[in-house]
């Protein structure tokens, strides 16, 4: 593979370095500086991207699909056309997120993504970093816009065999569920990033996971407890909510959607300033409907999925206000983040770069531009659009 010289500039985790080189040779950043000062390879390929930017491959470990297909379709060509969206996009490393459905459609969906992740080329689009198990451990009550009748508690015959595959790398479990302590110690010796959602947990339960490995919570304050949720459930005093918990305690990280519609500025502006950019990861949590017209699709198996609506901003439960997903990848959210807050291009890329990588064990050769690491870029025009992504530092070029 001949070497690759990208000029422009570069986006570093705290700053942009004007008029930076990236240099790749056989798949890997070797150096990375002032186009005047790095030394170049005779002979290499050179890309300029203008008046853009040169970014790190996104980062999304929280999704459930793209292009008409669902995770949870259970089949491998699904993966592919899902991951090959999210590629066009600027995705380079994508976690398939799992929801609620039957046991034998969860092994269907770990057997599909495994199957694509041992074979995979960069036609396929997005390279896995694992699977996020997001469902079926949600409580009744805040299943949301999810399949409803799957959720359950979590059941060590089910999760015992599915994380000693090696491929589930986020796990979720709402805190309150009988068992939860015992999943998130088993998820943590597995190696997962432990995680809450779907939940309407209190302070103390929290903080029961939370000894048993939990550090993070899936996109705030949707589907989240509040104080106000908490009393009604357990009646008074009153109790702090995984909000309060998720802001008090420095480990914690949590996730946000920033679509445009899950949140208004105010409110992605404070997570920022609450948590910091260590600790708040940029995620699409993206169903089917991406890059496809307004209509109903499913969340969730192509079957038994629950309807929902992509009215052309945001997925809804058809006839209600019921957010369901996002239908935007994660340049989206980059975007709106920069146009919402005062984090700063350098802070939101990281957010969708860096710090999801750091959270779920992948920085070592990922989330930034620096030598040694992979050569994953983006080149995204000076509004923010991906343009072209790179993989391994081969251009992912999608066959329509």
């Amino acid at each position: 593979m001949p070497s690759i010289v990208f000029r422009g500039t570069v986006v570093r985790p705290d700053d942009l370095l004007p008029q930076g080189a990236v240099v790749v040779e056989n798949e890997r950043i070797v150096a990375v500086g002032p186009a005047s000062e790095v030394k170049l390879p005779i002979g290499a390929r050179v890309i300029d991207a203008a008046d853009g930017f040169i970014s790190p491959g996104f980062i999304d470990i929280h999704t459930h699909g793209g292009a008409g297909s669902d995770y949870m379709d259970g089949r491998p060509a699904a993966v592919r056309v899902a991951n090959r969206a999210h590629a066009r996009h600027g995705t380079t490393t994508i976690f398939p997120t799992t929801t609620t459905g039957t046991a034998e459609q969860l092994t269907a969906m770990l057997d599909a993504v495994e199957l694509v992740a041992c074979s995979w080329t960069h036609e396929d689009g997005a390279r896995i970093g694992g699977v996020h198990w997001y469902g079926p451990y949600f409580a009744t009550e805040k299943v949301g816009a999810h399949p409803k009748g799957y959720e359950r508690n979590p059941d060590p015959a089910e999760y015992i065999p599915a994380l000693a595959r090696g491929l589930i790398k986020s796990a979720t479990c709402a805190a309150e569920l009988p068992g939860a302590v015992e999943f998130c110690r088993a998820a943590k010796a597995a190696g997962c990033l432990v995680t809450c959602g779907h939940s309407n947990a209190s302070w103390p339960e929290m903080a029961a996971v939370y000894a048993a490995g939990m550090r993070h919570v899936d996109h705030f304050w949707n589907a989240m407890s509040s104080v106000d949720s908490i009393r009604r459930r357990l009646g008074t005093p009153q109790r702090g909510s995984m909000a309060e918990f998720v802001l008090y305690h420095p480990e914690m990280s949590t996730e946000l959607i920033a679509d445009g519609f899950h949140h208004a500025p105010e409110m992605l502006q404070f997570a920022y300033r609450m948590k910091g950019v260590e600790r708040l990861c940029l995620v699409s949590d993206c169903s089917r409907a991406l890059d496809t017209p307004p209509g109903i699709y499913r969340i969730g198996h192509h079957q038994t999925g629950e309807p929902f609506e992509n009215n052309g901003a945001v997925g809804v439960l058809p006839g209600t206000a019921t957010l369901a997903s996002s239908i935007f990848p994660l340049d989206h959210m980059v975007r709106v983040m920069m146009r919402d807050t005062d984090a700063g291009l350098a802070h939101v890329i990281r957010m969708a770069t860096l710090t999801p990588a750091e959270r779920t064990g992948f920085a070592h050769d990922r989330g930034s531009l620096a030598p040694g690491k992979l050569a994953d870029i983006v080149i995204l025009s000076r509004d923010l659009v991906a343009q072209r992504t790179f993989i391994n530092g081969t251009e992912f070029v999608h066959q329509s």
